[in-house]
């Protein structure tokens, strides 16, 4: 008999180790679902009119053929040692942070702790760089970070407006502040009518301003005291802002000493690399009045049932999703995993290493300013920290060149000065380039002399808590690191079903390259001759998001979802500007938008006309049809999600489209539910002008507890003159993200998700998350209700079971989120779209078993619910209204009206790995009335436990 080997493909990523379930499991899944085939089922789900008609056309790669790819593009970039400073430094990440952090799963795969009962872990390590950011800055109250600083300048500039109680319309801008700083700032402003002023800050007029930003220490190096600025801003009842860097204020008076109302900056020099512009966490911190008008995440310390210390996300979660377009800013996303590098640099080094670290830049700088002054230079500024400014006169090139040669980048400013700014890794060897490249041979001696007054030193504590004093011993960094870390449910450990925010696999080998130097270590700024790996890298993964959208040109500079918005908005506001239609100003939005969609809109300076929706659902075409009518040559836009909000791919999109078209409007495609169309449809071909793509849900970049993400915009070919411009790239429109291409380095993971899954593998991801959230809706049918389904009876990627009716015997849907974590589950989406409901989304990725271990566990909550509904327990007795159950439960005296078995083991969690939630139910109530947002000294934790 002849031998017949196998068809068996190890090597096939998409199907092998990306997507979950086997084509064995699938047959099973399509069985429950009623269905022939996959093909069948999508034919029942999308509509035949959208379908694209051509297949996505490359070929996969395998893991190995990945890798070997990366590996000759990264050798196409030039690391050099980049002196350009501008906001971004060279830093030594610890390999501790490094590998536990940063590459870690358990770290990088946790989705937002809006479930704080299983976030405990990330939630104390962004407390701690909580702290650390308000105390460096010396104001009481920080966020758990924003997305750079250009940006966090921008938020600061809008809360200034909205407290500041003076009534002019102007804000003043340091001239020495960062020129992407300056030019986001003039984005940010010009659709909300506020006149910007950039000068010198001695030209200051206090009364024609609200509020004024100053760059401490400023982009060309100067260190000054802004006191009397400040005073002056305050006497005209203006707010006052400032930039600044964290490592400089370990030596120099911070802005809390000044008198600041509010700090912004980046903590990416307090160990997270470039990476070419990012991912880096931004911080804002202000004064105690201004709390409750901060944007961002604010996590806060709560008590649980038991009355112990618990944390939780405080005040404005997610309040943009409430407010809409009254939200005070569109921020639905941060930096968490950086922050938490950052604060994790702060714990491993400590105040004194802090310290030890500053000092060591500041005076290798003084060396290098007492060298060329000693050679003739002239350098300024009289006062600096880490950056000079050398005038060259018309040797400019020439020292630039020389530079160059000796592996270092300079800045060139304007046609007769270069910038250096030393940091972290300088060390002699690179003292001696420098100079060397000045014709300079040899240092100074290190002397212990300040570079600024004495006067500007700083006096005051930080990082006073003991836990910036805990002992550095790598074996006890790992473990508190690894402590944290299991105090938290991530995607390593079950399935997270979030509908809308599709938490899917993060493959280890997408995941490699970011820490590569190559990569990593490259300046945003930096030549372009020198980052030519990641311009193929760009290149490529935009014309590949063109072939999955049908758009014809992609920017890469928004850094997250909600950014991708503004972005996409300020652009169709551009392109009505070029075409003398600047009275376009009217936005569309459907009540079952993102939350997002307004507040951006809002942002953009357009007015928002909601449109109603229909029972099932659905746009109410009528509605929108008579507004999109009254605006008439008023409309910009109208925004849209595909598939709805809902879960269903509404059959009418096309009319909506040709509707806004009809009246000269442009067509925003949401694409925060794109897992379920790439392959299948294209946003650019069914009626889309522009999208948004969420990298960090779609193609496959990790959530990390709460950021990065990306949010890239594609666009038809007429929008793309008016794409965001930068001050290093050029172009027509101001730029939206401090760095050109965003935060570049999580590119490399969306590109290489997209060439390892080819496009068969795409489309079939697609596919089986459809299926994947059909055969939920099969398996939960007669338990719960569906609420939104297709004309044909099926969900797109997610779907969303109706628990409102449960609350008639006291059964919230808070409770049922809450029994989910006894089971080892993160809860689904919890009351949105709509109130009291659950939004289920499984991913692709998700297994056959893992799903059936979900759909146990919400079939044991309905049997716990209908004990409820026929009287057998009361709620507020039940397992359901105690949840979750913690170790602390099950050996305390047991006096309940259940088994400690039915509690604490239910059916679907592990009995040998059972997930210990660290915390009972926390109070939210008495978070927000009792605000606390820094770690708390350790006798405030016996006292919440009493």
């Amino acid at each position: 008999m002849p031998y017949t080997p196998t068809d068996y493909n190890p090597y096939d990523f998409a199907n092998r180790r990306h997507i979950g379930p086997s084509p064995a499991e699938m047959a099973d899944m399509l069985e429950a679902v009623g269905c022939p085939s996959l093909e069948a089922l999508i034919d029942e789900t999308v509509p035949p009119s959208i379908r694209q008609e051509q297949p996505l056309p490359w070929a996969p790669l395998s893991e190995g053929g990945l890798l070997a790819r990366m590996r000759a593009v990264a050798e196409k970039n030039t690391v050099m040692t980049s002196l350009i400073g501008q906001g971004y430094y060279g830093t030594i990440t610890p390999p501790a942070i490094q590998r536990n952090i940063l590459e870690n799963p358990a770290w990088y795969t946790a989705y937002t702790p809006y479930q704080p009962e299983i976030a405990q872990g990330r939630l104390e390590a962004l407390l701690n760089f909580q702290t650390m950011v308000a105390d460096l800055t010396g104001l009481p109250v920080a966020n758990a970070s924003l997305l750079d600083e250009a940006t966090a300048a921008a938020e600061a500039m809008v809360m200034a407006h909205r407290v500041a109680k003076s009534r002019a319309t102007g804000f003043f801008v340091d001239a020495n502040c960062h020129p992407q700083t300056i030019a986001v700032i003039q984005t940010r402003a010009a659709p909300l009518g506020i006149a910007v002023i950039v000068a010198q800050p001695e030209d200051l007029d206090p009364s024609a301003v609200f509020g004024a930003i100053f760059q401490y220490p400023g982009t060309y190096g100067h260190v000054r005291d802004f006191t009397d600025a400040i005073a002056a801003l305050h006497a005209a009842r203006a707010v006052a802002v400032v930039a600044t860097d964290l490592l400089a204020l370990c030596m120099v008076k911070e802005p809390g000493a000044m008198g600041a109302d509010i700090a912004v900056g980046s903590a990416q020099r307090f160990g997270v690399p470039m990476g070419y512009g990012g991912p880096h966490a931004a911080f804002l911190s202000c004064a105690d009045a201004h709390k409750r008008q901060m944007p961002g995440r604010l996590v806060g310390v709560s008590v649980d049932s038991r009355g112990n210390k618990a944390y939780r996300l405080a005040l404005q979660t997610r309040e943009q999703h409430i407010r809409r377009e009254k939200a005070t800013s569109n921020v639905c996303t941060a930096q968490a995993l950086l922050a938490v590098m950052a604060s994790m640099y702060a714990v491993f080094h400590g105040p004194a290493g802090l310290r030890a670290i500053a000092e060591r830049v500041h005076f290798m700088t003084e060396r290098l300013a007492r060298a060329l002054k000693a050679a003739g230079a002239r350098v300024e500024p009289a006062a600096f920290f880490d950056t000079i400014t050398v005038e060259v006169g018309v040797g400019q090139a020439g020292i630039l060149a020389a530079a160059r040669h000796e592996g270092l980048n300079f800045r060139k400013i304007g046609r007769d000065r270069v910038g250096i700014a030393l940091d972290e890794t300088t060390d002699e060897t690179v003292l001696v380039s420098v100079l060397r490249a000045f014709g300079i041979d040899g240092v100074p001696p290190h002397r212990a002399q300040l570079g600024f007054p004495q006067a500007m030193a700083r006096e005051s504590a930080y990082l006073t808590h003991p836990i910036f004093h805990m002992n550095r011993a790598e074996s006890e960094m790992m473990r508190y690191m690894r402590r944290l870390s299991d105090r938290d449910l991530a995607l390593d450990r079950a399935m997270i079903p979030l509908g809308s925010c599709t938490m899917k696999l993060n493959a280890a080998a997408e995941m490699m390259p970011i820490t590569w130097p190559e990569f990593s270590s490259l300046h945003p700024f930096c030549p372009p001759d020198q980052a030519q790996g990641y311009a193929e890298v760009i290149a490529d993964l935009s014309a590949k998001l063109c072939e999955i959208t049908g758009y014809d040109a992609m920017s890469m500079q928004p850094n997250s979802g909600a950014q991708g918005e503004y972005a996409g908005l300020m652009t169709i506001l551009a392109y009505h500007r070029a075409r003398g239609d600047a009275q376009r100003k009217v936005c569309l939005i459907p009540m079952s938008a993102h939350g997002t969609n307004p507040a951006s809109a809002q942002m953009a300076g357009m007015e928002v006309v909601v449109v109603q929706s229909a029972p099932n659902g659905d746009i109410d075409v009528e509605d929108f049809r008579d507004k999109a009518t009254a605006a008439g040559d008023r409309l910009a836009a109208c925004m849209i999600t595909y598939p709805s909000t809902h879960g269903v791919f509404e059959e009418t999109v096309r009319e909506v489209c040709r509707i806004t078209h009809d009246q000269g409007g442009q067509v925003y495609i949401d694409g925060a539910n794109m897992n379920a169309m790439v392959g299948l449809v294209k946003p650019g071909e069914i009626g889309g002008d522009v999208s948004h793509l969420n990298l960090h849900k779609t193609f496959a970049i990790p959530h990390g507890g709460g950021g990065p993400g990306m949010g890239p915009i594609g666009v038809k070919a007429h929008l793309a003159p008016h794409l965001p411009g930068h001050p290093e790239t050029g172009g027509t429109e101001g730029p939206v993200s401090a760095a050109p291409y965003g935060s570049a380095s999580i590119l490399l993971i969306s590109w290489a998700y997209v060439l390892m899954m080819g496009g068969p593998g795409l489309t079939q991801a697609t596919r089986v998350a459809i299926l994947n959230a059909n055969y939920i809706a099969a398996r939960l049918r007669g338990a719960y209700k569906v609420l939104f389904m297709g004309n044909k009876g099926r969900v797109a990627h997610e779907c969303i079971l109706d628990t409102r009716p449960f609350a008639e015997a006291g059964v919230t849907v808070e409770d049922i989120a809450k029994r989910l974590i006894d089971n080892g589950f993160h809860a689904p989406t919890m009351s949105w779209p709509v109130a009291g409901t659950l939004m289920v989304e499984p991913t692709e990725s998700e297994t056959k078993a893992e799903i059936d271990r979900f759909v146990t566990a919400l079939l044991a909550i309905r049997a716990e619910i209908d004990a409820v509904e026929t009287g057998e327990i009361r709620a507020e007795d039940s397992p359901l209204r105690h949840a979750p159950h913690t170790v602390e439960d099950l050996v305390a005296d047991w006096d309940r009206a259940y088994s400690r078995e039915q509690g604490c083991f239910p059916p679907g969690s592990f009995r040998v790995d059972k997930y210990w939630p660290p915390v009972g139910r926390v109070d939210n109530v008495w978070g927000d009335r009792n605000l606390f947002c820094v770690c708390p000294p350790l006798t405030d934790y016996s006292r919440a436990a009493e």
